[in-house]
């Protein structure tokens, strides 16, 4: 019985870190499903990144034709190598390739677009990450595959190389072409 108030603490402690280890046990970010996935996308409007942008409204997402969403940031590593594969999506006939700057800020942005080259045709500036709560962004870069009618059709989390833009993208383009 003397034992019992020391050893109490140290049972609540290895409680409490046992818990926490488990609680780091989830999916990671490209495992995690999105909320917006066959639903409307979301109808927020922002600003130009700058004054050489044009914008994209909400209803250039529902215009007819697929869009492609590319939420990128100047200070992300992994968007410096998906150049080349954004720009084969800005290649595709009837697709719209639109960028979403994350939490950036547009001098930083135009350097970075100065640096690798500017696929998008219309950029969105989401300066304080407000518009990527509504998109469920869970960190940079994702895409987005928008069918003709506005309706999520793809998240995919991670730079848009190799397999990921053959074998994921590129297939969900062709399948929103059907749906929207």
């Amino acid at each position: 019985m003397r034992r019992l108030p020391y050893i109490l603490p140290v049972l609540v402690f290895a409680a409490l870190v046992i818990g926490f280890a488990l609680s780091l046990h989830g999916p990671a970010p490209d495992e995690l499903p999105s909320m917006l996935v066959d639903k409307p996308a979301p109808t927020l409007t922002l600003p130009a990144l700058d004054a050489d942008a044009q914008a994209f409204a909400p209803s250039d997402l529902k215009a007819g034709h697929v869009t492609v969403l590319n939420v990128f940031a100047s200070w992300c590593i992994p968007c410096r190598i998906e150049g080349p594969g954004l720009a084969q999506v800005a290649a595709l006939k009837g697709v719209a390739l639109y960028g979403l700057v994350y939490k950036d800020t547009p001098e930083k942005a135009r350097a970075f677009l100065g640096d690798l080259g500017n696929p998008y045709q219309r950029i969105d500036l989401d300066a304080d990450g407000r518009a990527g709560i509504e998109w469920g962004v869970y960190g940079v870069p994702e895409t987005f595959v928008i069918d003709g009618k506005g309706i999520v059709r793809l998240r995919f989390p991670g730079p848009l190389v190799g397999d990921a833009l053959t074998k994921i993208v590129l297939p969900a383009i062709d399948k929103a072409r059907s749906e929207g």
